[in-house]
């Protein structure tokens, strides 16, 4: 039987602030997205996270996009990595030290260029089991290129229907007809945490089934699943597991978007205006507590 996600159930697994901290308290993220056809993607999966709470996030890009988002976002660091002829994440890239970092998300508007996704494998593999993994996108789609010997125990991943199209080599329509069965094969096959984007979004372990009560068709848009990707990543920084930080972060997400078309019509919300109804939905969520 399938539970509901809500305001009084998601108050309840919010992280809490402490006066004694400091930004390494809050989470350090790695964020490798973007590309020259997505640059956006960078900026919306990375702002994101700190608006949830992250207290540092490092975007890994090519060096076209830094100087772009950093006049942006002044509060992100920044990873530069070798780019492709054509705008890409080259393969010829070494990120030396990622036990600095308690979660990496990647696939944001990364591209399934082959360069690309020859870096992107390999990070995977170097990922340990303390760290968080969280799962987007084109991250998604190269998964689905090169399933052998791919581990993601305790990973998150964000696909919309055509990407676990893609990864289960099921028909989208099948998917859509069966979306709770899909989402908890998907989970029982790669030991991760499922997070099935659409409208009542799904989430499961494999063995739990959630469905979200948040959220509108102002969120069916080009970049809210970029926002939803910062925003569980930020969470899972602030040390909520990953099935928690799942459920917390497709509630946050949904009721931004609700807040947000309240004010604006659900036709005309951006991805970038859901970020900032960010803290509006959290301050209703808090007053459940």
């Amino acid at each position: 039987m399938a539970n509901n996600i809500n305001k009084k159930f998601i108050s309840t697994l919010l992280p809490k602030r402490t006066q004694n901290s400091n930004k390494s308290t809050y989470g350090r993220i790695l964020n490798i997205a973007g590309s020259a056809f997505y640059p956006g993607a960078a900026y919306l999966s990375s702002v994101s996270a700190l608006r949830i709470g992250a207290g540092y996030v490092s975007l890994a890009c090519i060096p076209q996009l830094i100087n772009v988002i950093s006049s942006m976002a002044p509060e992100i660091t920044y990873l530069p990595l070798n780019s492709s002829s054509i705008g890409c994440i080259d393969s010829n890239n070494n990120i030396k030290d990622l036990s600095s970092y308690n979660v990496i998300s990647l696939g944001c508007g990364i591209t399934t260029n082959e360069s690309t996704k020859k870096f992107i494998l390999e990070l995977i593999s170097l990922i340990n089991e303390r760290q968080r993994l969280i799962i987007d996108a084109d991250g998604i789609n190269i998964i689905a290129m090169n399933k052998s010997n791919i581990y993601l125990k305790n990973a998150i991943i964000t696909p919309h229907p055509k990407e676990l199209s893609r990864l289960l080599n099921v028909s989208v329509a099948e998917i859509n007809d069966n979306r709770e069965k899909y989402a908890r094969i998907t989970s029982q096959t790669y030991e991760c945490i499922t997070v099935l984007k659409g409208n009542q979004t799904i989430v499961t372990n494999g063995e739990k089934i959630y469905i979200n009560q948040s959220g509108n068709s102002a969120l069916a848009k080009a970049g809210t699943g970029d926002v939803l990707t910062g925003i569980i990543a930020g969470l899972a920084a602030q040390k909520l597991s990953p099935l928690d930080a799942a459920l917390v972060g497709v509630f946050i997400h949904g009721l931004s978007g609700d807040i947000a078309s309240s004010d604006m019509t659900e036709y005309s919300v951006l991805a970038s205006d859901v970020i900032e109804y960010i803290p509006f939905a959290l301050k209703e969520i808090i007053t459940e507590e």
